[in-house]
């Protein structure tokens, strides 16, 4: 038992491992991403999975449409239609991107396939192997610190207001639909189970859809800047070899003549098409993830606008946890969109360092094109509109800010 809770740690950050860490967690949602997976997902989970989305639907979609488009309305209780807004509307951020998971899982099995097949053209106890290693553990605890965050925001959500005095629910201006007199029971109770049940939910399917995303775009990431090592080490590994090699000659005399240059740039040769044929199928499994997640990140973007606006006028106070979950899942989005930039950067660079100036003709063509296609950066976007990365981040926070300045205004 042991052994298998080991797996989840920083010491197994292997690609396959990763994905079997989020398959297991994503199972407990109905969901199975691994087509190798034979086993049938337990009853037990389906029905979890429709409690919790039945509870979130009731809550944060039934519930507070009725709260602030009809109640509020009637009461003339306008901060109070803010915040629940901002709730519901914030808490739809992550079931986004678990709906588009529903919708495009053969999509996603087929891409968590081939991110394995490109894994397995690794050399076991290569160099390659251990950096590539070295960089999927930054990955993994970049994916880790996420899922720790996300789920304690949650956690922290629920039990807030089963620790204070008296009968307290996890916001006391909100009624539910045909559950009025909120404080009396059984509607205290059955309020209390459905909140808990809604928000474990939504932050639990956040935490997971978007920890397979952190994933498999790091591993581009992982892999650009491994080939970024092999590169800068590639004139140097060509020499050592041909030294190593160089004693096996049956004809010492051959080795002050031409022979040197043909061996090493042959050996130069091999690697270069081996590290051109990964930087492309890096390049093929990084625009499937975009054409399957472009849609859900636009959309997050916009609910994103709305609902820090929702958040900001309906007060601090009222929402100082509602903020973090909200804007941390966006942020994460542009975290991973620049670390695949700066990855492509760095890859750059290794290829025009490279010493290509003493390779020969041939080698200096191949090195010619990777170089122009690495030109070309490895990007995710929101909706093939905005490119994810800091700026973009800034970007939409200057508009939110201009947008709850110009509300707040009006509101005064």
């Amino acid at each position: 038992m042991w052994k298998l809770a080991e797996k989840f740690g920083l010491k197994y950050s292997d690609l396959p491992t990763m994905l079997w860490n989020i398959s297991f967690f994503l199972r407990v949602l109905s969901v199975n991403i691994d087509k190798r997976e034979k086993n049938r997902i337990p009853i037990f989970f389906y029905v979890l999975t429709v409690v919790g989305a039945s509870s979130y639907s009731y809550v944060y979609i039934i519930s507070m449409m009725w709260f602030v488009f009809v109640r509020c309305p009637q009461t003339g209780d306008l901060l109070a239609a803010v915040i629940v807004f901002s709730l519901g509307i914030g808490s739809v951020i992550g079931i986004i991107k678990f709906i588009y998971a529903l919708i495009y899982i053969n999509s996603i099995r087929d891409l968590n396939e081939g991110y394995l097949m490109c894994d397995s053209q690794v050399t076991q106890g290569s160099r390659f192997h251990t950096n590539l290693t070295k960089y999927l553990r930054v990955v993994k605890k970049r994916a880790m610190t996420f899922w720790i965050v996300i789920i304690s925001n949650g956690v922290a959500y629920v039990t807030k207001p089963m620790i204070l005095p008296g009968k307290h629910l996890a916001e006391e201006l909100f009624i539910f639909y045909g559950l009025e007199p909120m404080h009396e029971s059984p509607n205290y109770e059955i309020a209390m189970a459905l909140t808990t049940f809604a928000v474990l939910f939504a932050v639990y399917t956040t935490a997971n859809i978007t920890a397979f995303f952190i994933t498999v775009s790091g591993y581009n990431e992982a892999q650009m800047l491994a080939l970024s090592e092999e590169l800068l080490l590639l004139w140097n590994d060509a020499e050592t070899f041909y030294q190593e090699t160089q004693n096996q000659m049956y004809n010492p005399e051959d080795i002050v003549s031409n022979v040197k240059s043909k061996f090493v740039n042959q050996f130069i040769k091999d690697r270069l098409k081996d590290i051109a044929k990964r930087h492309a199928v890096n390049i093929n499994l990084l625009r499937r993830l975009d054409n399957i997640y472009r849609g859900a990140v636009a959309i997050e973007f916009l609910i994103l606008i709305v609902a820090m606006i929702a958040e900001l006028l309906g007060g601090l106070e009222n929402t100082y946890l509602e903020i973090p979950f909200t804007i941390l899942q966006v942020f994460m989005d542009c975290v991973i969109g620049q670390r695949l930039l700066d990855a492509s950067n760095v890859f750059e660079s290794a290829v025009y360092a490279c010493n290509w100036e003493n390779f020969d003709k041939s080698n200096m063509k191949t090195v010619f094109v990777i170089f122009q296609i690495s030109q070309k950066p490895f990007t995710l976007s929101a909706g093939g509109v905005a490119i994810l990365d800091f700026a973009c981040f800034m970007s939409v926070l200057k508009s939110i800010y201009s947008a709850y300045m110009t509300l707040l205004t009006v509101m005064h």
